[in-house]
């Protein structure tokens, strides 16, 4: 038995295998919380669409034109993103590529006027957390990727 993925998220996989040169260099430095911690994912599909980054704790959407974006179809698609809570920043080519740092000058200023979602997680409130007792068991550590490794199946 096979599990049907939505197109989305195929298409979301297959857009991150092969990324831009323009993506890969705005990826570069959004990814890892290089940008005031703000975590960043990439090409995330939400409704119809495959947004290029999105920080979800804000709700900032990063998207990078390239030269076949479609104007009109990504006015209707801004607009659709409105109405679910997020706000767009688009970046050209050849600003990504020639003005990185008023790329991320804009995204950060643009963070910092975003409320911040109720549910995001913070450093303050992991470690919050933390000092409560929350953590996950100690039987499932952490890999070298800082994901926890599958639980052990018995059987």
């Amino acid at each position: 038995m096979t599990l049907e993925r939505p197109a989305t998220v195929n298409q979301a996989r297959a857009l991150r295998r092969r990324a831009t040169v323009t993506e890969r260099a705005l990826w570069r430095q959004l990814r890892a919380r290089r940008l005031d911690g703000l975590k960043f994912r990439r090409q995330v599909p939400v409704g119809a669409y495959v947004l290029d980054f999105v920080c979800l704790a804000h709700r900032l959407v990063s998207e990078a034109d390239g030269p076949f974006h479609d104007p009109a179809h990504d006015v209707h698609r801004d607009q659709w993103l409105a109405t679910q809570g997020f706000h767009v920043l688009r970046f050209s080519n050849k600003d990504i590529l020639g003005d990185r740092l008023r790329v991320i000058a804009a995204v950060l200023e643009t963070a910092s006027l975003l409320p911040l979602r109720e549910k995001a997680w913070t450093p303050e409130r992991r470690a919050e957390r933390s000092l409560k007792g929350e953590v996950m068991s100690a039987s499932r550590p952490f890999s070298p990727c800082g994901r926890r490794w599958p639980a052990k199946q018995v059987g």
